[in-house]
């Protein structure tokens, strides 16, 4: 599925290539040319991953790492540095300013987009067009169709993204809250009911297959799929 990417890189040449390659790859990218401007994108909406560059002007990309990582809202982003520095030093701290990767200047859009799917597949399963199979239920995200053994199964919009948030991160317990923030959005005010709602329209599509047996719900605390029927 695709990404939204936030590209933080005050060099115009590079940001433009890296928002193209992104681009070319299916992505969504979100461009800032400073620490400052990223954390206004930020504050309006949750990207899916950050590239950051280490050299910019103002706060250092490292600063706003650690600014990322610091708050409740945005610890769990993904973050890729990119840099010029290749010494090892300079490595380590930067992953131990929370970045999930690093990549040296300059890098190929091929090992750049591998990068990027690799960490997407670690942290955010649910942005990934990888194929999910439990109980002989089968979600494609690249296709967007979903089947139980071999009937199809019709879902809306909503339901598929739930469905595939769901199927990406099995046997946890997700609130409402949780749930609205990683299928609709942090930055969609709707009722937590409505959670409910599209949790009862799911599980009406998995019925004749029963596998709406698959969504539990854990009283008091929200909702979790079972890795088995």
């Amino acid at each position: 599925m695709p990404a939204t990417i936030l590209v933080v890189e005050d060099e115009p040449a590079i940001q433009e290539l890296i928002a193209y390659n992104l681009k070319q790859a299916g992505h969504q990218p979100v461009r800032a040319d400073s620490a400052e401007h990223a954390l206004n994108l930020v504050r309006t909406a949750l990207p899916d991953l950050v590239l950051l560059d280490w050299m910019l002007p103002g706060q250092s990309g490292i600063e706003f790492a650690k600014r990322l990582k610091s708050d409740k809202r945005t610890r769990e982003i993904p973050i890729i540095m990119l840099t010029a520095r290749a010494e090892e030093q300079d490595k380590l701290l930067g992953l131990e300013t929370g970045a999930d990767d690093y990549i040296t200047k300059p890098f190929s859009p091929r090992e750049l987009n591998a990068r990027i799917k690799a960490v997407l597949r670690r942290r955010a399963p649910e942005m990934t067009d990888d194929t999910v199979e439990i109980g002989g239920l089968r979600i494609d995200p690249s296709s967007h169709r979903v089947s139980a053994g071999m009937t199809p199964v019709a879902l809306g919009p909503t339901e598929f993204r739930l469905l595939h948030y769901l199927m990406t991160h099995t046997e946890r317990v997700h609130s409402r809250v949780q749930l609205l923030d990683q299928v609709w959005g942090d930055h969609v005010f709707v009722e937590e009911r409505t959670v409910d709602v599209h949790i009862r329209r799911l599980r009406k599509a998995l019925e004749p297959t029963n596998h709406d047996r698959l969504i539990q719900t854990v009283r008091g605390s929200g909702y979790r799929l079972s890795g088995t029927v």
